[in-house]
């Protein structure tokens, strides 16, 4: 299975955060499935990271040093990615959800076929059977 794994996700995964479920981990672990992450989880912790470094210590270079250590693929952006941000629909009477990083990565889920695994109460809120809240 292709799964690609929300930044957070990723982060708990290398620091070895408890709110990892065992759930996820074991998703991760299964050498049956194919792990990715996106060139914007890169972007994303790279941000965090410059801006908070108190709150979040691992850097961009870290995080792709552990994805590579790791055998996880980097997703990169493209064009259908961006497109398919129009088709994004969510859940009746849910409050809207600007974030683009999380938007954009349900759409490279969903153009790519993948499996997104996501800790997110406000990404599940997006109808699409490719996101997989845990």
């Amino acid at each position: 299975m292709k799964i690609l794994l929300d930044t957070h996700i990723l982060v708990w995964y290398f620091t070895d955060d408890a709110k990892l479920t065992n759930e996820a981990r074991k998703m991760i672990e299964n050498p049956a499935n194919e792990i990715y992450y996106s060139i914007l989880s890169v972007f994303e912790v790279e941000i965090k990271h410059t801006a908070h470094p108190d709150r979040i210590s691992l850097s961009g270079e870290k995080f792709i040093d552990y994805c590579k250590k790791l055998g996880f693929v980097q997703l990169p952006l493209d064009i259908p990615h961006i497109f398919t941000l129009k088709n994004l629909t969510r859940q009746e009477n849910t409050p809207p959800h600007s974030d683009p990083f999380d938007r954009l990565m349900i759409s490279q889920a969903i153009v790519e076929s993948m499996i997104f695994i996501t800790h997110d109460a406000r990404i599940a809120e997006y109808v699409c059977p490719l996101i997989y809240k845990i």
